[in-house]
């Protein structure tokens, strides 16, 4: 396994650490048990990997949440609040069962929550409070699995002027890191995102727009299924090149970094207000996979033509036509899991937030100002101690 690059000299802080997280997509919480050592170097090892489902009903009401509905009360938020809190923690305690591991010899849990809205550009009624929102009370973690808890992770960076996003390039940049060529690490959640790595300079990140969300969504309204399996969906189309030049025309897309986005920007109401009414279910769906590999490819193109490399993970990683697609708007460059790396490309965001609340509880920044646009490193989350 690839070793890190910082942290904490050896001590209190080496051990098992837990991390817990459910993306854009909604589509299931993925939680990591993580070993840290330090001898020479950091090291990481990732001991299980597992991703539980949400109950249906409730994951139904996060997407629409997430991708701008409105809650009927304050009431039902903060029951939100806790539902997502209660899945966090069961998920944790399976994740323990399973690996047989004593939640004594756990020293925390890093838990991103649920993010319900992310408007780092400010609220759209008055444009000036810029805000992330993630629910999943890190209280109620920590009373059920008996394990301190850092959570909220996202707030602190955009307090000093940041995006809250991406927060994992350090990560990224001390597992994944080659001295002898210019690399990319995208992430293929629901939102696309990329950490640029280049031989010698700055580690950068910036979220590119839609990965997923909108293949899932229009695959669950067309076909049933929760998300186009193999990329079988979009394969059944053609692409629309009308519709694709509708889609490249948001202005989102133009924006330098630093940049970050959700599914309040890109949802199944911003893909129909672009739609003539006359087009196929499945050349839509291979008309927005395209939309997606043409975004990633464009970015890369933008902030580091020189690239050589792409690890991929996240969901998509999955989709081998949406990797095809990448590849062939990326002719020349060599378009991988991370899997090739050692790295477990379903887990890599899990096992960020384990390595975000180590570097919590070690006063150790989470952030990197270079990605997020913050005026500064900041330690980052909330520390909820142990029951």
């Amino acid at each position: 396994m690839p070793a890190f690059t910082t942290g904490p000299a050896r001590g209190p802080f080496d051990g098992l650490f837990v991390g817990l997280i459910s993306g854009t997509s909604a589509d299931g919480i993925d939680a990591a048990l993580v070993r840290f050592t330090r001898n020479d170097h950091d090291h990481v090892e990732l001991v299980l990997g597992r991703t539980y489902a949400w109950d249906e009903g409730l994951r139904e009401r996060l997407v629409a949440l997430g991708q701008g509905g409105e809650a009927q009360s304050l009431d039902e938020l903060a029951t939100f609040d806790v539902q997502i809190a209660e899945a966090f923690a069961a998920a944790a305690v399976e994740l323990l069962r399973e690996s047989g591991t004593n939640p004594a010899d756990v020293r925390a849990i890093g838990s991103h929550g649920q993010t319900v809205r992310h408007r780092p550009e400010g609220a759209r009624f008055d444009g000036r409070h810029p805000f992330t929102w993630q629910l999943g009370d890190g209280n109620l973690i920590a009373e059920r699995t008996g394990i301190a808890t850092v959570a909220d992770f996202r707030r602190r960076d955009v307090a000093a002027g940041g995006h809250g996003a991406p927060l994992l390039p350090g990560l990224h940049a001390a597992l994944l890191h080659a001295a002898d060529e210019d690399r990319a690490v995208l992430n293929l959640g629901g939102i696309a995102n990329f950490t640029l790595l280049p031989a010698q300079g700055a580690v950068r990140g910036f979220d590119t727009g839609p990965a997923n969300c909108l293949l899932d969504a229009w695959c669950l309204r067309h076909t049933g299924r929760a998300y186009d399996a193999g990329g079988a969906f979009a394969a059944q189309g053609l692409l629309d090149a009308d519709l694709l030049a509708r889609l490249l025309d948001e202005p989102w897309f133009m924006l330098p970094p630093p940049k970050s986005t959700g599914r309040e920007q890109f949802h199944l109401a911003w893909v129909e207000r672009r739609l003539a009414g006359n087009e196929s279910p499945a050349d839509v769906q291979a008309t927005l996979l395209e939309l997606s590999a043409i975004t990633i490819a464009d970015a890369l193109r933008a902030q580091q033509p020189h690239t050589r490399r792409v690890l991929a993970c996240g969901g998509g990683v999955h989709n081998p036509r949406l990797l095809e697609r990448i590849g062939a708007q990326l002719p020349g460059v060599i378009v991988e899991s991370t899997a090739r790396h050692g790295v477990d490309p379903d887990f890599v965001e899990a096992m960020g937030f384990a390595w975000l609340a180590r570097q919590t509880l070690a006063g150790l920044p989470g952030n990197l100002p270079s990605v997020s646009g913050a005026v500064g490193p900041r330690v980052l989350g909330a520390v909820y101690p142990a029951a």
